[in-house]
């Protein structure tokens, strides 16, 4: 389903057959049982917090793994799906647009935003944080690697390296504007006065913004 926002063509063609061929295939990161995973212990946990899950937005939602698991496990919940690529909107019936400049129509229970704001710049990524957090109104499922994962924890034979590599920091920076971390990539929107037990949110110390590293 094409859109009529702005769309990065470096990115839509960068993530072609070939692409999903490569990091989807025999070995990928993620997978169908993998997914199904963390789609459980996203949904029970947010049933624990009495946050109602009924629409969904996966940005970047690539095969569609987790609008699969909603349709057998949940299929009440409206799903919607959106990815640059080309490729994978036509071939998985997502809604072709690029986040950073996407109008959200509506206000989502759950977003989900996996391997997405590493391909993208800082004006971008930024843009992309702001879109997220005025399409959500309940949770938010964020994993994008950061330069310490790239050093201490990825599998460079499974993994595109060719990414924006930034701190941590940077990303906690932007994303505090609008979600409260709870941890384990899930964060709540500001919006929603959700009674979190104290130890059920994450607390860092505070830090000095840190320096943006790109490769």
């Amino acid at each position: 389903m094409p859109s009529d926002e702005r769309l990065d063509e470096r990115l839509d063609e960068r993530f072609d057959a070939a692409y999903y061929d490569r990091f989807y295939g025999r070995k990928p990161v993620h997978d169908e049982r993998r997914i199904a995973q963390l789609a459980t212990g996203v949904t029970s946990m947010a049933a624990w917090w009495r946050i109602p899950i009924r629409s969904v937005l996966d940005v970047g939602a690539g095969k569609g793994y987790w609008r699969d698991w909603f349709t057998v496990e949940q299929p009440r919940v409206r799903y919607h799906g959106l990815d640059i690529s080309e490729h994978a909107a036509n071939r998985y019936g997502h809604e072709h647009a690029d986040i950073a400049h996407w109008k959200p129509p509506r206000r989502f229970d759950l977003v989900i935003c996996q391997s997405v704001l590493q391909y993208i710049d800082d004006d971008d990524a930024r843009r992309a944080i702001g879109v997220v957090g005025d399409a959500c109104r309940g949770l938010l499922l964020v994993e994008s690697p950061t330069i310490a994962d790239r050093d201490e924890v990825i599998d460079p034979e499974r993994t595109d390296l060719d990414i924006h590599w930034r701190t941590g920091d940077w990303y906690r920076t932007e994303l505090d504007r609008h979600f409260i971390e709870i941890g384990g990539g899930l964060w709540s929107h500001r919006s929603q006065p959700i009674p979190f037990f104290e130890l059920e949110r994450a607390r860092r110390p505070q830090r000095v913004r840190s320096r943006v590293v790109e490769h």
